[in-house]
Parts: structure tokens; C-alpha cells; sequence
């Protein structure tokens, strides 16, 4: 389908910023929607895409980015639920004013945009959702508690949406990345090199990649390139799955 209009969270930087790229790349019209102006505004320069800053922990947020690419383009065809954060704590001091932020950026915010492009995918009898989990969202980790929650959460959505969406032309699916180069990941690097007194190298082998049968970390356009198939025609068959893109992670 070209020309199809998409919306992409979370795409100042990192996946979301590859998969804003890639579909941009296929003639897509993409909306990056971020809270990091500055960033937000580059990838969508990059692209030739339109920058709309979106705090998503705001549903009044959730609902601008909504209503202001519907204004320009009257239409949504793809949504990316990719925005979210790390927080590493233990339970017994994790702050709950982090845990609701957490929730509402990478559960309640998928929930809410999902909910507000529905009617207009359905009108058009058409539509693609992604939603960007993680192998958290499959299996869990010590003191990542609301993120392992929220990826939890964000799979079991991903299933219920895609058996309602069915019917109506629109697909759900989910993609459970393992460790992937971003600035994220290259900070919690160097935060365990730093705690646990090891080089750069030697948390990507004893501590990161450990489990994986593939012991590199992943591209984000490696992420993206799925997002492209699962928004094409070829994919109007796959809906309610969690693709685990994870270096063999979770084959254990």
C-alpha cells in the first residue's frame, strides 16, 4: 500500500528512529511523535518526515498526536508503539511515581493510541499496529519490575486487539527485540561495566549476551526491517504474534 500515513513513538532516536527511516524510505508519510524536541525534529528532517512533540504519559498528549496528524493527512494507516525508558531498581525501593510513568508510556499510551486511530483504520477497512515489546515481554529479569510488566502487558494487548481487529482489515502484532544498539542500551553498558568493575566487552559477553546463541548485539534496522514487512500486503495474514527478534534468547 503506498502512500500510507504512519505514526511512529519513541523515533528521536534508536529503533524508533530507524523504523521512522525505513518507512519513509518506502514512501511512506511518517509522523514522529517524541518528547525530545531537538532529536524529534532531526529524524524528521532525515526523513522528510513531520515532528509532533508528544509527552506520552499525557492521554491528553495521546489524543493531540492523534488529532494533528488526522488535521494534516485525514488519514492513519500504521502505528508503531515504540516509545519507552529503563528504570533498574529492586522491588522494595522501586518509586511508584517511576512505575506510573513507566505504565502509562509503554501500556497505557500503546492502549490509548491504538484506541484513538482504530475507527479510522476500520473505516478504511485497512490498518497495521506494532507494537514494540522486548524478550521482557516473554521472559523476566531482576529489578526491572515495571518494565518487565509493562512488555508483559503490551504482548497480552497485542493478542486481544489482533483477535478485534481481524474482521476489519486490521493486523496487531508485536516484535520482542533482544539487546539492540541504541543509546539505551549503550548506557546500561556502561552502567554495568561501572558497577561490576568490567570493560565494554566484557559485559556484552559474561553479562548481556550470555544467553544468546548470537553474540552481537542487534541493528536497529534490523528491527525496522521487520516493521516494513509486517506493514506490507504480504503480512495481511499475520496478526496477534510476538516476534521474537532476540539472538536466540529465549529458544532455551
Amino acid at each position: 500500500m503506498n502512500q500510507s500515513v504512519a505514526i511512529v513513538t519513541g523515533a528521536a532516536s534508536g529503533i524508533g528512529r530507524a523504523i521512522a527511516r525505513a518507512l519513509a524510505q518506502r514512501g511512506d508519510r511518517v509522523v514522529v511523535a517524541d518528547i525530545d524536541t531537538k532529536s524529534g525534529q532531526a529524524a524528521a528532517d532525515e526523513t522528510g518526515a513531520r515532528f509532533i512533540y508528544a509527552d506520552l504519559s499525557l492521554r491528553e498528549d495521546c489524543q493531540q498526536l492523534v488529532t494533528e496528524t488526522l488535521a494534516r493527512y485525514r488519514r492513519i494507516d500504521i502505528l508503531v508503539n515504540n516509545a519507552g525508558f529503563q528504570h533498574v531498581e529492586s522491588v522494595d525501593t522501586f518509586p511508584p511515581e517511576i512505575w506510573d510513568k513507566m505504565i502509562a508510556v509503554m501500556l497505557t499510551a500503546p492502549f490509548l493510541l491504538t484506541q484513538n486511530v482504530w475507527q479510522t483504520m476500520k473505516s478504511n477497512g485497512w490498518g497495521r499496529i506494532i507494537n514494540i515489546s522486548s524478550i521482557h515481554g516473554r521472559v523476566a529479569s531482576p529489578f526491572k519490575c515495571a518494565y518487565v510488566t509493562a512488555k508483559h502487558g503490551l504482548i497480552g494487548f497485542t493478542r486481544s486487539a489482533a483477535l478485534e481487529g481481524g474482521a476489519h482489515g486490521i493486523t496487531v502484532n508485536a516484535i520482542c527485540p533482544g539487546y539492540v544498539r541504541t543509546p539505551l542500551v549503550e548506557q546500561q553498558i556502561a552502567d554495568q561495566a561501572r558497577t561490576n568493575q568490567l570493560t565494554h566487552d566484557e559485559v556484552l559477553e559474561q553479562v548481556m549476551l550470555a544467553p544468546a546463541a548470537i553474540k552481537k548485539l542487534i541493528r536497529p534496522e534490523e528491527i525496522a526491517s521487520l516493521v516494513v514487512y509486517l506493514c506490507s500486503e504480504e503480512a495481511g495474514v499475520i496478526t496477534g504474534a510476538d516476534w521474537a527478534v532476540d539472538l536466540g534468547w529465549t529458544a532455551r
